[in-house]
């Protein structure tokens, strides 16, 4: 039975290659920018310094729930 014995290139290479992949991972984040040319009602992000995507901010709604509870809660003259 032989045993394979890491040699210190392939071990200084793996480590390499792990350096370089986490690199690769942070910098191909979507990263949020600001678009003083759409304005506020906008969300843009940048991945990896090349490819910008714009998307409308998603306003935020009331639940049916909180809507219903107002409504059943109405005041009664006593």
């Amino acid at each position: 039975m032989s045993i394979f014995r890491l040699s210190l290139r392939a071990l200084a290479i793996t480590f390499a290659a792990a350096a370089v992949a986490g690199a690769v991972l942070l910098l191909g984040r979507p990263q949020p920018i600001e678009s003083a040319v759409l304005g506020a009602g906008w969300e843009c992000t940048q991945t990896a310094f090349i490819l910008t995507s714009c998307a409308p901010r998603v306003q935020q709604a009331i639940p049916a729930v909180e809507t219903s509870r107002k409504e059943a809660m109405k005041p009664t003259r006593g």
